[in-house]
């Protein structure tokens, strides 16, 4: 069997569709019967191929998010039957498709949600485009029961929607004691203990970023605690009303706004934390909140998205919208040594349930029986 895997609409690694494709590849089983052949931009030959070196077959498209998506709708069909392929993974099946599946059968990956890009989008044929395509698929992986129901409410008929959950890399997230030092050093970082955090890009008000410098400000009102907050991650479209929100806070010498923070650095940036702090309410995915848990942190988040499937019964839950309410659970997180052990303990297990191992083996499950109808 010969499965295609379409690395176009994954930001040359640099995305959420990027980093699952990434994780996703490096765990994919290479046997006798089975075997993986990626396409998409040269400039990608050997961004997700990775020790497995899976075959890479470039296609001549213009750098561009619409010249991309034409290609999917004139040529990926062609393509596909061409290189021989029995089954095509589309990874980011959310962004680009092709308009039919009838030559090679195709499975799309969703991680986020499909609501929030028709929103976003402006061509109204695109978005017409769009759930006509994930209409079409013989399967669509959805990473999260709210991603499915949020696919069906947008109006995406296909017959069969599977979720699958993403996994977290256990090589890299796991609990290590980190000793009483006073500053973590990551460079170019000095963070000054304890502090709260928060991992998110700079992307909206939906991430809820300056109701939690609003809840921490009460915080440190109430409690006159040296902790900090820490918010960790790239600047987006809503990074100046953030930081806005942080300088004119009455606590803004202890609200650490990091910008960009390597991936491979977060699971010693959890570890020194007292804290992680979630009130995004638009996650279809969550991974952060199950990465905080992997390292032994006790977990915070909104009652919103994803995240109550994600996290379980293993963190305390709020209304992003109630200052009040968040700031409170920051101080029981702190201040009630018991519930901090429940919560550790039972996030740790909780996250051991999700893996990249686990993923790849049911998407290919998928991928099989896909192909074989």
């Amino acid at each position: 069997m010969f499965i295609g895997i379409d690395t176009f609409g994954c930001d040359h690694g640099r995305s959420g569709a990027g980093s699952y494709l990434l994780s996703l590849v490096k765990e994919l089983p290479v046997t006798d019967k089975i075997h993986f052949g990626l396409f998409g931009a040269e400039v990608d030959r050997y961004t997700y191929t990775g020790s497995n070196q899976f075959a890479f077959e470039r296609v001549d498209v213009p750098d561009s998010l619409p010249a991309e998506r034409m290609w999917h709708v004139m040529r990926a069909n062609k393509f596909a039957l061409r290189e021989g392929y029995d089954v095509v993974l589309y990874a980011a099946g959310s962004r680009m498709l092709p308009r039919s599946f009838k030559k090679v059968p195709g499975v799309a990956v969703v991680i986020d949600l499909v609501s929030s890009k028709l929103t976003a989008d402006s061509d109204f044929w695109q978005r017409k485009r769009m759930i006509k395509s994930l209409s079409k698929t013989q399967c669509i992986i959805a990473a999260s029961m709210f991603i499915k129901k949020d696919l069906e409410r947008s109006g995406v008929k296909s017959s069969r929607i599977e979720v699958v959950h993403n996994g977290i890399d256990h090589s890299l997230f796991f609990p290590k004691e980190m000793g009483a030092d006073e500053v973590l050093d990551i460079k170019p970082f000095a963070i000054k203990r304890p502090y709260f955090i928060y991992a998110s890009r700079l992307l909206g008000p939906e991430k809820k970023h300056a109701e939690l410098i609003q809840a921490f400000s009460l915080f440190k009102q109430r409690t006159g605690l040296p902790h900090r907050l820490v918010l960790a991650g790239s600047d987006g479209p809503y990074a100046e009303e953030v930081h806005r929100a942080a300088l004119e806070s009455p606590y803004a010498s202890d609200i650490f706004i990091t910008g960009y923070f390597p991936h491979e650095s977060f699971p010693q940036l959890y570890r020194g934390a007292e804290a992680c702090v979630f009130p995004s309410v638009s996650e279809g995915v969550g991974l952060p909140v199950l990465e905080a848990m992997a390292t032994g942190l006790p977990v915070a988040c909104a009652k919103a998205g994803a995240l109550p499937e994600i996290a379980g019964e293993h963190a305390l839950y709020f209304d992003s919208d109630n200052i009040e309410e968040m700031a409170q659970c920051m101080e029981r997180l702190v201040s009630d040594a018991s519930l901090r052990q429940k919560l550790v303990a039972g996030g740790i297990e909780w996250a051991s349930r999700f893996s990249w191992q686990k993923t790849a083996q049911e998407t290919l499950s998928i991928l099989e029986s896909v192909a074989k109808k």
